[in-house]
């Protein structure tokens, strides 16, 4: 009796690692069982299969097989974890959130602009630089001694002449006195979250802010 091809021949697409497709045209486990099954009872008695052989392509289709399950597992996965992500920042519509840019927004006019200035060290004393969008000094506002960490602050929507400027984008900036010495300090402006959106990629979720721009929610430094 002439001995049975090897499963590594008969069936190579699972032997070879390779990824197992649900279609009429392709085996399954059940079908690959069957095979094995098959080929032990037709085998040449005199060169039967060898046992590593035999638990090696037991072991492949294993690993085939896991590979699939591990695969699922993790898609589910993402999917919680991306549904619960976006569950969550939903949460965050009506808050106001703060980010890198130190572009700030003015809803309204007569409004406030809010911002967290973030102070490396004590300081003797910290001014407020406001711009508009061409780079015109509009403002500045003087604040007295102020302790290391973060310090809110707030424009009230009017020029160096108390005149109530029209609503819009504008840039914030800062100075402050410390250790005898005057250094530029970071200064967070802090925009409303309007609403929440999903990318399109599938890769986040987005919030959109009052002036009509989107960050992800990994871009927040700090929510208020």
């Amino acid at each position: 009796m002439s001995s049975v091809a090897s499963l590594s021949e008969l069936f190579p697409s699972t032997v070879q690692g390779e990824t197992i497709k649900n279609n009429p045209n392709e085996l399954g486990q059940e079908d690959f069982m069957t095979l094995l099954v098959t080929q032990l009872e037709n085998q040449d008695p005199t060169k039967p299969m060898d046992n590593l052989e035999f638990i090696s392509q037991l072991a492949q289709f294993g690993t085939v097989s896991g590979i699939q399950d591990l695969q699922g597992g993790f898609s589910g996965l993402s999917s919680v974890l991306y549904a619960n992500q976006a569950l969550q920042a939903a949460g965050l519509v009506g808050q106001e959130v703060s980010t890198s840019s130190n572009m700030g927004y003015l809803a309204e006019e007569g409004g406030e602009l809010n911002a967290t200035v973030a102070l490396p060290g004590d300081a003797t004393s910290l001014k407020l630089y406001v711009q508009d969008q061409s780079g015109e000094l509009i403002y500045s506002g003087s604040f007295g001694a102020t302790e290391q960490g973060n310090l809110n602050v707030s424009w009230d929507g009017t020029d160096a002449e108390g005149n109530t400027v029209a609503p819009g984008r504008y840039r914030l900036s800062a100075e402050a006195w410390i250790d005898g010495q005057n250094e530029a300090v970071s200064v967070y402006p802090r925009q409303r979250v309007e609403s929440v959106s999903v990318a399109g990629d599938g890769s986040g979720v987005l919030l959109n802010l009052a002036d009509g721009s989107q960050v992800s929610t990994s871009s927040v430094k700090s929510f208020h």
